[in-house]
């Protein structure tokens, strides 16, 4: 299936299109939130011309590629971001999300998610992978929710934040070999292991 950059998705209560200039402050509003970044590796963005600058090095210039996939999650009622779903390409092809908290609980992020793993299921795109600190389970659920399957743990040192981090690694696979693990995270970590009935 060919695409463009980052095509627009509807479900029934979102619509996932590109982050915009117009859409600054909206994303400022997700980024500096302290609960909703705290598992992420970067420091909460702290002011309007942060965000405006993050918008430009992490969005605007993905979209000026030929494919990528970029989402801000909208309300339809509103068109307004309140979260977003990135997928970054090649390697392990690391899938994430997030959300404003005053949304959370709400099956919004499967929602979100499942769009866009429903569009990437229909590229060339072999797989996805994705990981979360083990102490945010709930992000784990909505990889379960997906149909992602957990894989292995691992440790790494999460920068710029420099903490250490043991997280869990899910695999969705799209072309048939369901045995494929993507391993770059386990050779590169010292300390990896299993867990059980997760």
């Amino acid at each position: 299936m060919s695409l463009t950059n980052t095509p627009p998705l509807k479900t029934q209560r979102l619509l996932l299109r590109k982050f915009d200039v117009n859409d600054i402050e909206a994303l400022s509003s997700i980024y500096s939130d302290e609960d909703v970044n705290k598992y992420l590796p970067m420091f909460p963005l702290k002011s309007l011309d942060e965000a405006s600058a993050f918008f430009k090095e992490k969005y605007a210039e993905i979209y000026n590629q030929p494919t990528g996939y970029k989402y801000a999650v909208c309300l339809k009622s509103n068109n307004i971001p309140i979260g977003y779903v990135n997928l970054s390409i090649g390697g392990g092809y690391d899938f994430g999300y997030g959300l404003k908290k005053e949304f959370w609980h709400n099956g919004i992020t499967t929602e979100a998610c499942l769009a866009v793993v429903n569009l990437l299921g229909k590229t060339d795109i072999p797989f996805i992978t994705a990981t979360h600190d083990v102490n945010n389970p709930r992000s784990g659920n909505v990889m379960k929710n997906i149909g992602m399957t957990y894989c292995y743990s691992y440790e790494e040192q999460w920068q710029p934040k420099d903490i250490p981090v043991i997280f869990r690694m899910y695999q969705l696979n799209f072309d048939g070999q369901n045995d494929r693990v993507f391993k770059e995270y386990w050779d590169n970590s010292k300390i990896r292991f299993v867990e059980k009935n997760l």
